[in-house]
């Protein structure tokens, strides 16, 4: 098992009401390494729920020594230009507009209005060249043929 996984396993067992989960962890390639683990919740996270997973997860891998040379650990959450990874951050994102990018590289803009086991539902705008009216197409896209995506933001 990579140091990634395991230090994502020792992170959950600290999620214990269920409410938060881990989306990744990463560390990087260079000495000091730097591990990254990035936490999202159904209803948000607060910068409190990073700190407690932080010193929970500082004293673990302390303890179990994962990583033999100096580390620096971050714990944070996904920022706006990261991809969503897991069903649940769908779930969380539902009713938002995205932009996918589908493996045969077709990509779809719009809101998503559902999320399925397999996939999600989206009504995306569309409008034919040189004509005025747009048309707002449902869409069901498999969750195996997203390879990215992320959520549009309005500042409307």
């Amino acid at each position: 098992m990579e140091i990634a996984q395991k230090i994502k396993e020792l992170a959950e067992s600290h999620l214990l009401d269920g409410s938060h989960f881990i989306v990744d962890v990463v560390i990087s390639k260079h000495k000091p390494y730097k591990v990254s683990v990035f936490l999202d919740g159904d209803k948000g996270v607060t910068i409190d729920d990073c700190s407690n997973l932080s010193r929970a997860l500082s004293e673990d891998l302390d303890n179990v020594d994962l990583i033999k040379d100096n580390f620096t650990l971050e714990v944070g959450t996904p920022g706006l230009d990261q991809p969503l990874k897991l069903k649940r951050q769908f779930v969380k994102n539902s009713g938002r507009s995205i932009r996918v990018l589908r493996t045969d590289k077709s990509s779809h803009q719009g809101r998503m209005t559902e999320v399925t086991e397999a996939g999600i539902v989206m009504e995306a705008e569309s409008k034919e060249k040189g004509k005025k009216k747009i048309e707002i197409n449902r869409i069901e896209i498999p969750f195996i043929e997203i390879e990215k995506a992320i959520v549009m933001v309005s500042f409307k």
